[in-house]
């Protein structure tokens, strides 16, 4: 039988990087280019139609990357009961990952609001003007920092999942199993 999950291994790569880069560029790039629109209500308008073209790859993205992860808890469902580093690294990433779905649903939800009264303007796409409505600023000033906690979760991710794939090794994670059977630890 075949150990390799080259499948739902790139499954869930691909989610998780169009997920990471996707939101990233979304928030240097399409938010910060829209920003320098001369015309302040374009600031919002922009930016707010990028996101809206962006939200179905995100949510595909997302998708991707959690039937890829789903399936790689099912392939090396032994090896978690046997590691427990492996089985911490997979609760740990379970729960960084719905908090990544919570801050990207949450965003989405912001980014609607700031669309809707994006005929107001902004001195930035998350910088409201003193004459911005209660609404349009309150949903900027999450946004300013909202916009940076998905990419950072899912930065932290990718690190998570190259840890585990370090843990993988067989040879390693061998090695590692007969000392704590042998020490105790």
């Amino acid at each position: 039988m075949s150990e390799r999950n080259t499948f739902i291994r790139s499954l869930h790569d691909i989610g998780l990087g169009a997920w990471f880069g996707g939101s990233l560029m979304g928030v240097v790039g399409l938010n910060g280019g829209a920003a320098t629109a001369r015309e302040p209500s374009e600031r919002l308008a922009v930016a707010s139609a990028g996101w809206a073209k962006w939200t179905p790859v995100q949510l595909g993205a997302m998708a991707i990357h959690g039937i890829g992860g789903a399936g790689l808890i099912f392939a090396n469902k032994s090896r978690l009961l046997a590691q427990p580093e492996s089985r911490t690294n997979t609760i740990v990433k379970a729960s960084i990952t719905l908090a990544a779905i919570g801050t990207s649903v949450y965003s989405g939800i912001l980014g609607a609001r700031i669309a809707k009264n994006a005929e107001e303007g902004g001195q930035g796409v998350t910088e409201p003007f003193a004459s911005s409505s209660d609404e349009l600023e309150s949903a900027q000033s999450q946004q300013k920092v909202l916009q940076w906690v998905t990419p950072a979760l899912t930065l932290v991710l990718i690190v998570l999942a190259a840890q585990q794939g370090e843990q993988q090794r067989p040879l390693a994670g061998l090695v590692a199993a007969k000392l704590r059977k042998v020490t105790g630890k």
